[in-house]
């Protein structure tokens, strides 16, 4: 492929990503313009463009989303360390599973927000508690995604394994857990859009600094911008991330047959 031929693929690329992005800022703008809703109870878009560069430049917008992205990167990879195993445990042994399942599905049906007293009762009102509210989000939708991923895992290749001569642990190892890798990936990226969802909650424990805390704080005064601004930064910051996690994806799996181009 030529260089003019790359440009012109990115450029491709970038124009279809960034189009519906722009076709709903021009309808936000249209609707504020058109007097079917109170100015007062619907910013501009140049106004929330406008209160960013500010917080950017003169407040502690970077500060915030620093301080939003490190509690989400915590939760979500402690999430994931502990849902790994479990899900192998569940998925491999059927006494544990038998055990297990009702217990997670018991607890993924709690939304994090009705945690919170408990956490702060047991936990205090620090960056534990904060961590502490993410992992548990991340940790059940990840579980839940893995696990069910791993059913879906042939037993034909297990049987051929086995007719091969391979062990118990030799199966595991070089049939289970690559196979599982696809699903792992997939886990990693529901689990990080729930962490995301469940900042704000995360953030009712007392925060000073976060993107949950920046909207929180705006919405004692009515200041609709600034809670446009932190929920578009939210937006922006779970996108980013999952559009590295996809990239990834595709580098690991790319040895995976696609069912669709």
């Amino acid at each position: 492929m030529t260089k003019g031929s790359k440009r012109n693929l990115w450029a491709h690329t970038a124009f279809w990503a960034l189009f519906p992005f722009a076709c709903l800022i021009a309808g936000w703008a249209l609707l504020r313009a058109s007097g079917l809703i109170n100015p007062g109870l619907l910013p501009s878009p140049l106004s929330v463009l406008v209160e960013f560069w500010t917080r950017l430049t003169q407040g502690n917008l970077l500060i915030n989303i620093v301080m939003s992205t490190q509690r989400v990167v915590f939760g979500l990879a402690l999430g994931m360390l502990v849902a790994i195993p479990v899900s192998f445990l569940i998925g491999w042994y059927r006494p544990v599973r038998h055990f297990v399942d009702p217990l997670i599905n018991f607890f993924r049906a709690l939304p994090p927000i009705a945690l919170i007293p408990l956490v702060i009762v047991y936990l205090g009102i620090g960056e534990v508690a904060k961590v502490a509210i993410l992992f548990y989000a991340a940790f059940f939708s990840a579980v839940i995604v893995m696990y069910e991923g791993m059913t879906q895992i042939s037993p034909v290749y297990i049987r051929v394994a086995r007719t091969l001569g391979a062990t118990d642990f030799e199966i595991f190892s070089k049939v289970m857990m690559p196979m599982s890798v696809p699903h792992m990936l997939t886990a990693l990226r529901v689990a990080l859009g729930v962490a995301w969802a469940t900042l704000v909650a995360s953030e009712l424990v007392a925060a000073q600094e976060g993107l949950g805390a920046m909207i929180q704080d705006a919405s004692a005064f009515f200041d609709l911008t600034t809670i446009y601004l932190g929920i578009i930064c939210i937006g922006v910051l779970a996108l980013l991330m999952d559009l590295l996690l996809r990239k990834v994806s595709e580098k690991l799996v790319r040895w995976q047959e696609k069912g669709t181009e």
